[in-house]
């Protein structure tokens, strides 16, 4: 078996990466995990894609505010969501770097070469013990509940694109929010069914089906536009010439988990308003209409 995930990896020592990956980030679901036959090789720039959004290259340059200023962990407060969206539901992208509690020196160091304007990206890839420092300190989507608590209150406390620090049991970081997002919403068979008998929702919306040929033959919707996954690479880098970010989509599979992918990333990509189809075409078959075959 094939696996291809998200690269969604806490800070860690070089001693312990997978300890401290585990214990930075408390409980956390991979932002892509994708099972396939072992011949198949996807494009990396489809993990990295689910990784960072927008993001394109595998080190992302992505610049420090100028001017820059820092917070003390201490002196966080709680802030109301930027997006408008409720505190608990949430996600950020989070971007840090991660030095040694005894190198108080270094983490002067690179305070000041951030607040004089360099690439929080570089220094990460360069100082950083952390294992994200191979994406520019790109640590992925993360929502309450996955850090350990000194690192989430730093991370949900902090204004976008401003640079914090905050020390945890692992070391010193700096760390900014690059980005925020809801999470993409659920809609039940049910629900879509009752939509899909309105002749007009059936024109403006797009439906978007992400199996493959082989089980499209077996079972499928009408109205369905097919976006294989497997051949993500061939459709997705113009996807908005394809499908139109400002129009409701629904995003179908068979049992929901890799239509939750490709909606997070056409969420990631701008799209508006993105629908994954829960329990994918057996909850429809199962719950809605019988007629349809299960495989």
């Amino acid at each position: 078996m094939f696996r291809v995930t998200g690269n969604l990896s806490a800070a860690s020592s070089p001693l312990a990466a997978a300890s401290f990956s585990a214990a930075l980030r408390l409980s956390i679901t991979p932002t892509l995990a994708i099972a396939s036959h072992p011949h198949l090789r996807w494009f990396s720039t489809f993990s990295r894609s689910f990784l960072g959004g927008r993001i394109s290259s595998l080190r992302p340059r992505i610049p420090s505010p100028s001017p820059t200023s820092f917070s003390g962990f201490s002196a966080l407060k709680p802030r109301a969501s930027f997006s408008g969206g409720s505190s608990a539901s949430r996600e950020i992208l989070v971007q840090h770097l991660l030095v040694k509690e005894g190198d108080s020196e270094l983490f002067a160091e690179l305070q000041k070469k951030i607040l004089d304007g360099e690439d929080m990206s570089d220094l990460a890839a360069e100082y950083s013990i952390c294992p994200s420092k191979k994406e520019g300190g790109i640590l992925g989507w993360v929502k309450k509940g996955q850090m350990v608590p000194e690192f989430e209150e730093a991370a949900f406390s902090a204004e976008p694109n401003h640079v914090v620090r905050c020390k945890t049991q692992f070391g010193w970081h700096l760390l900014q929010v690059l980005s925020e997002r809801e999470p993409v919403k659920d809609i039940q068979v049910e629900e879509l069914h009752s939509k899909m008998q309105d002749p007009v929702f059936m024109e403006e919306a797009q439906l978007v089906d992400v199996r493959e040929p082989d089980e499209i033959a077996k079972a499928s919707l009408p109205g369905f536009l097919v976006f294989p996954l497997r051949q993500f690479g061939t459709w997705a880098p113009d996807i908005t010439s394809k499908l139109n970010p400002e129009k409701d989509t629904f995003v179908l599979c068979k049992v929901g988990g890799r239509s939750m992918q490709v909606a997070n990333w056409l969420q990631s990509q701008g799209f508006k308003s993105v629908y994954n189809v829960a329990g994918g075409i057996q909850a429809y078959a199962l719950k809605v209409d019988p007629s349809i075959p299960t495989y």
